[in-house]
């Protein structure tokens, strides 16, 4: 079995450590127990300071709403099938503030999933709130993402060495995918670690690499996890376990929801 997705992220203010294995049952409970109640919300309705324009109503529990629903499209077309959503992506990637080649790859994981496993019901935003929590789109530390979906320069997360609040994970691909010889590192725009990758990762853009650092790729491999690992994403339960499995920290969650859900309205979240 593999050891989940990611054990570090990257956030605002540098690598955001997730105390994966040091987290209390109870307070987990907690806090899961706080974000399905709608607790922890974004400003709803709020008359925005200096403004006469109310926000955005962000809406509250699990799971996220799945946005603007991506047109119809060939999920098999040659070439990056996820270039069939540019015009969505571009009418959305302004007021939402991702990137529109990230969006497009989100927009298509979700859409592949619709078709070969429709049971699952996950929705673009899932993937970029994880996206937006895990790297802010590819775009972390100077990085940034080509027309192709390909992220550079790379971006990789911190020895998995069980410092403080990380999780000890001894290097399982001898080095060759995340560059650590002695200890795993998450890697790429999604940040999965080497054992998880070399498990779940697909090619997404046909370019006949599956490939962690490709955008395109990361998101239907995420796409894929979250799928198996949660089953129904339209529920709350089926969400919930999904994103436990990807990092199992109810702030993890409570953050990946708040952004989705900002992304579900069409606005960026705070």
């Amino acid at each position: 079995m593999d050891s989940g997705v990611v054990h570090s992220h990257v956030d605002d203010g540098g690598v955001y450590r997730t105390p994966v294995a040091r987290r209390s049952p109870r307070r987990l409970s907690r806090a899961v127990a706080a974000v399905a109640a709608g607790t922890a919300l974004l400003g709803a309705g709020v008359v925005a300071c200096g403004s006469n324009e109310p926000k955005v109503a962000i809406p509250e529990g699990i799971p996220p709403g799945t946005g603007s629903p991506t047109p119809p499209i060939d999920i098999n077309a040659p070439g990056r099938s996820a270039d069939q959503l540019a015009d969505w992506a571009a009418g959305l990637s302004d007021d939402i503030g991702i990137g529109t080649t990230a969006l497009e790859a989100y927009g298509y994981a979700a859409a592949v999933m619709a078709e070969t496993l429709p049971g699952c019901g996950i929705g673009w935003t899932t993937l970029a709130g994880i996206g937006s929590v895990e790297s802010r789109h590819g775009t972390y530390d100077g990085s940034s993402v080509d027309a192709f979906g390909q992220v550079a320069p790379i971006i990789r997360g911190i020895p998995l060495d069980g410092g403080p609040g990380v999780a000890e994970i001894p290097d399982t691909d001898g080095g060759a995918m995340d560059g650590d010889p002695v200890h795993d590192r998450a890697m790429g725009p999604m940040q999965f670690i080497p054992e998880t990758w070399l498990k779940w990762g697909v090619d997404a853009n046909g370019d006949g690499r599956v490939d962690p650092d490709n955008i395109d790729d990361a998101a239907l491999t995420a796409a894929r996890y979250l799928c198996a690992r949660g089953g129904d994403l339209t529920s709350a339960a089926g969400w919930q376990q999904a994103l436990m499995a990807y990092n199992l920290s109810g702030d993890y969650l409570a953050l990946v929801r708040d952004r989705a859900s900002a992304y579900s309205v069409g606005v960026r979240p705070d």
